[in-house]
């Protein structure tokens, strides 16, 4: 490891004595890092740092505080709150740098070494200044947000808008221009993040043998893209729901842009609120069960279940982990924290048993899990390209947030430590369910 040059004054070499803490406390990590600070100076840390490689990334010090976090925070987000404040930055790979995130629960001093880089900060003129962001926060006091601990109606309408309703106009800058926020389709690897988001949408329809007249559900239905295509391509009456005011403005909207006021409807509901028994021929939910909450979920399928037709057919498309459960971790903290407060997960057979309990047979299973890795890579590479125009509807630590997010998100999918599930089922009724004898259907040109 080169030498840690001082942050104030190099004549002192007053910080030159924290070289050796950094060291220890970057050294678990798997590769070869950089840290800069705001005089130019840099040093090499982790495994590989004695090596005559390039680094992986490198981490800019902006603000001399935030070393002082580094060395003496206790949360592993520590890392992860000073980019979103921008007392530190990343440099080079984005997803190199997120490698990190596996070391960062063993990335701690013990207690002697931490009294040791306090007496060397305090002896530091520079280090004793107070972190500071680089830019003034709308949203400064608000990237945190509110616990969700049951899951009422309140809880979950309060999440909903802490993550979509940012701007319509935020989300327009990456998305597709149908504006599907999930999962895409790449039948073909080479297809375009709007030609895979097509073929999903077609997808859904198709293995919900939706028909002309029928009475067509979408339960956290977003910008509406999912009625609309299946009004549009496939004849149904679509209804959809959703909890975020801004989705169901800009839906409704498109809905008149669409001219389909007689056949696409969308309202600002809960899945629980929902009346009616056996009022539709074909639900979807995509991208929403995941904010249902574990302990709800038994509440949720019932509902469906009540909703559906006796000969109607239910697509569940959503996400899962590799472990039972929704235990506190460093990936489920960072979740609710800075991104999806709402948000809990389980394994796949898990959420099958559940639907099982809930008086569904489950007719196909689908996992998308390379798909929405090639998804998410699309949405931070139109995101990173976008940088400047999304800064006129979010803040620079908002969007530092989604941008970590999503790039997180994709190596998780990539690692397999999330999936993604279609799950298609209907009500467990005497006879043949009513399907062909193959999945070929499900392919067939619309």
């Amino acid at each position: 490891m080169t030498s840690l040059h001082s942050l104030a004054d190099r004549k002192t070499g007053q910080i030159d004595p924290l070289s050796p803490l950094l060291d220890k406390l970057l050294a678990p990590f798997d590769g070869v890092l950089t840290l800069r600070f705001p005089d130019n100076s840099s040093s090499r840390f982790g495994r590989r740092a004695q090596e005559p490689v390039g680094p992986d990334f490198g981490l800019a010090v902006r603000d001399p505080g935030a070393v002082q976090s580094l060395l003496l925070g206790r949360d592993p987000l520590r890392f992860v709150d000073a980019y979103f404040h921008g007392h530190l930055d990343i440099e080079g790979d984005l997803f190199a740098a997120l490698a990190l995130k596996d070391q960062l629960p063993v990335l701690r001093l013990g207690l002697g070494e931490r009294l040791r880089a306090l007496a060397c900060l305090l002896r530091t003129p520079a280090a004793r200044m107070a972190p500071r962001a680089l830019w003034k926060s709308a949203r400064t006091t608000s990237l945190l947000a509110n616990a969700v601990q049951e899951h009422t109606r309140t809880e979950n309408r309060r999440a909903v808008s802490f993550h979509y309703d940012l701007s319509n106009d935020f989300y327009r800058l990456w998305l597709d221009p149908a504006m599907v926020y999930s999962c895409a389709y790449f039948e073909d690897p080479q297809m375009s993040l709007a030609q895979a988001q097509h073929a999903k949408l077609d997808h859904i329809c198709r293995k919900l043998r939706l028909q002309p007249g029928q009475q067509f559900l979408d339960i956290g239905c977003g910008w509406g893209a999912l009625v609309l295509h299946a009004a549009t391509h496939y004849g149904v009456h679509a209804h959809g729901i959703t909890l975020s005011q801004r989705q169901h403005e800009l839906a409704q909207q498109r809905i008149a842009e669409a001219g389909l006021q007689d056949r696409v409807t969308v309202e600002l509901r809960d899945y629980r609120d929902l009346e009616g028994v056996a009022r539709f021929d074909a639900i979807a939910s995509v991208g929403m069960f995941e904010h249902v909450g574990l302990n709800n979920l038994p509440t949720y399928f019932a509902c469906v279940h009540r909703l559906l037709t006796p000969g109607g057919h239910f697509l569940n498309h959503g996400i899962t982990h590799d472990v039972e459960g929704w235990g506190k971790t460093l990936s489920t903290r960072f979740i609710n924290r800075y991104v999806f407060p709402d948000g809990e997960l389980d394994t796949i057979s898990n959420i099958q048993r559940v639907m099982e309990q809930s008086r569904f047979e489950i007719i196909d299973v689908e996992g998308l899990r390379p798909h929405y890795a090639r998804t998410l890579r699309h949405w931070v590479q139109r995101l990173d390209a976008h940088h400047t125009e999304a800064l006129a509807y979010v803040d620079e630590a908002t969007f530092r947030i989604w941008r970590l997010y999503m790039a997180a998100s994709a190596m998780e999918f990539e690692a397999g430590t999330l999936g993604v599930y279609q799950i298609l089922c209907g009500h467990r009724v005497p006879g043949t369910s009513g399907f062909p004898a193959s999945r070929r259907y499900m392919y067939a040109t619309a």
